[in-house]
């Protein structure tokens, strides 16, 4: 291989979107840019082009024509997206979302390189899409994701059709971060028994071999190779490009300059980094060698109630079961919660039937809109329940508490103590450490049943599909018969962050379950529910 066949990309502020909804500022972007040319980058991903609009999400969500032309690019870098291939597959025809995403010919367009991200199992829809956008004169580059969970035949397979296809490039990603240099080399072996046209590699830093399965892939003749400043990414990241621009740099035996990277790295990204926390750790490496999606660690980091011992038994756990897929009712069950049949003493119609319930969830809309919330409440006397721990509203204010997942209830047992409110939780089914830990607590037992997919609404137990507390929340106010369930609170999660669909799986559960029970977000919801505004409730 030539060195000057390798080709250097970039794609942190794609990757990286995932922590901040793709929010950069215009001068970051800049500076980025600036660095990029600097180092020896050929091309820059700048981010993604979507047609989905939920939630707020920065410029980088979109990466339109026109934002790109709003910025200074300089000479010599190449200027590509990304397009996930699910929204190429769905009720409108493939041709017409294609349209919209690139309504212009190449030569009318900054953008050159179109990388389409997909699974196996939309690889034929994928290369349909690169047969429209080569004709519309874009180079196409195909990133197969989760390679390392597919059999040499398949890959043989996909290898074989993208031959037929006019695709560019050929990516393949080590999503999991399970991989290691040996079966990089195997898993390119494959493909080159089909496909003879070029090849590209991203890494996942699970177990710290980001930098030697790049490296070793070039030395198994791939010529496209990217990474992210920091290796900024969902998780334990990516390839380091500070690390990759000065490997590239010694295979083309050319000087560049990382003064400008560096710099951009002190300023901008390492703060973000201190603030957001990705990179390798010991949970990352496990989950990379038994295969786990690293967003189960995500989640759990993210969540300081999940101590060492257990974050490690949802590992065990899921290296039997399996976890290519995240799930958070396969998180729950990794603790095998509730399965049993459910027991409890306590009716939520002596408290809720015929009455508003304004249930109180855990996110900041809760704090930011507390005085019309509190208003709203002195006003109009609704049962308040808060989930958990929740303590933004004046305590007077709340009525009763929700908590269910005994791994919470540990942690938070010393601040239950302490909170004056009654506590609704499927005690009888509690492990007698909790129990005893909530004994002197006045606590009303309502019980618990998880199932997939189902909602089923007792006297003083029901059955839901997850031990989301949500979940939980959501079927005590169904049995109590409430007349309305008002949300505040129940925000979601930044970009495309699995627990939104996990979420939102749940709130549509429960609408298309028995309990004729009306659910408006009264703070802004990425979920799936009616919304209306807290302060048009007390004008």
């Amino acid at each position: 291989m030539a060195n000057d066949q390798i080709f250097f990309l970039d794609c942190t502020l794609r990757d990286g979107g995932y922590y901040n909804a793709w929010d950069f500022s215009p001068e970051l972007i800049h500076q980025y840019l600036d660095a990029m040319q600097a180092a020896g980058v050929d091309v820059v991903e700048l981010g993604f082009r979507t047609l989905e609009n939920q939630g707020f999400q920065g410029p980088c969500a979109f990466t339109t024509d026109d934002f790109i032309r709003s910025l200074t690019v300089p000479p010599g870098l190449t200027i590509g997206v990304m397009v996930n291939a699910k929204e190429l597959i769905g009720s409108a025809s493939q041709q017409q979302v294609l349209q919209h995403l690139f309504p212009v010919h190449a030569t009318e367009s900054p953008v050159d390189l179109v990388r389409i991200a997909c699974h196996a199992h939309e690889f034929d829809n994928a290369l349909a899409a690169v047969g429209w956008l080569k004709g519309r004169g874009y180079k196409v580059a195909l990133n197969l994701m989760q390679v390392a969970a597919q059999t040499e035949d398949s890959i043989k397979v996909m290898a074989r059709q993208a031959k037929a296809c006019p695709v560019d490039v050929l990516y393949f990603a080590d999503s999991m971060g399970s991989m290691t240099p040996k079966q990089v080399a195997q898993i390119i072996q494959w493909f080159r028994s089909k496909w003879d046209g070029a090849m590209g590699i991203h890494t996942h830093d699970n177990r710290g071999l980001a930098l030697a399965n790049t490296l070793r892939a070039l030395d198994e003749g791939v010529t496209w190779v990217d990474s992210t400043v920091t290796g900024m990414g969902r998780g334990p990241g990516n390839a380091r490009t500070e690390e990759l621009a000065i490997e590239i740099a010694e295979r083309r035996s050319k000087s560049f300059n990382l003064v400008p990277l560096m710099t951009l790295l002190r300023k901008h990204f390492k703060p973000m980094q201190a603030h957001y926390g990705w990179g390798a750790n010991p949970y990352y490496y496990l989950a990379g060698k038994y295969g786990i999606h690293p967003s189960y660690i995500q989640a759990m980091l993210s969540d300081s109630r999940y101590d060492e011992e257990d974050v490690l038994a949802v590992i065990d756990h899921l290296r039997v079961e399996g976890g290519q897929k995240f799930s958070l009712n396969t998180l729950d069950a990794a603790r095998h919660f509730y399965r049993g049949e459910s027991t409890g003493r306590w009716s939520p119609r002596e408290r809720l039937s015929k009455r508003d319930v304004l249930l109180l969830g855990t996110g900041p809309g809760v704090a930011r809109h507390s005085q019309a919330l509190e208003r709203y409440i002195r006003a109009n006397r609704p049962v308040v329940l808060a989930l958990n721990t929740q303590v933004a509203i004046a305590a007077e204010l709340i009525d009763l508490r929700v908590a269910c997942h005994p791994v919470r209830l540990l942690a938070d047992c010393d601040a239950h103590a302490r909170l004056p409110q009654p506590l609704i939780t499927p005690f009888s089914m509690l492990p007698v450490d909790v129990q005893a830990l909530l004994a002197e607590k006045e606590v009303l037992d309502f019980g618990l049943n998880v199932q997939a997919d189902t909602f089923a609404f007792g006297e003083t137990h029901c059955t839901v599909p997850s031990s989301l507390v949500m979940a939980y929340a959501f079927a005590i106010a169904a049995s109590g018969e409430c007349r309305c369930l008002y949300l505040a609170g129940f925000d979601g999660y930044p970009g495309e962050d699995p627990r939104n669909t996990e979420m939102n799986r749940v709130v549509r559960q429960f609408q298309a379950s028995s309990a004729s029970l009306p659910l408006i977000a009264v703070t802004p919801s990425r979920y799936d529910v009616d919304k209306t505004s807290i302060y048009g409730m007390i004008s």
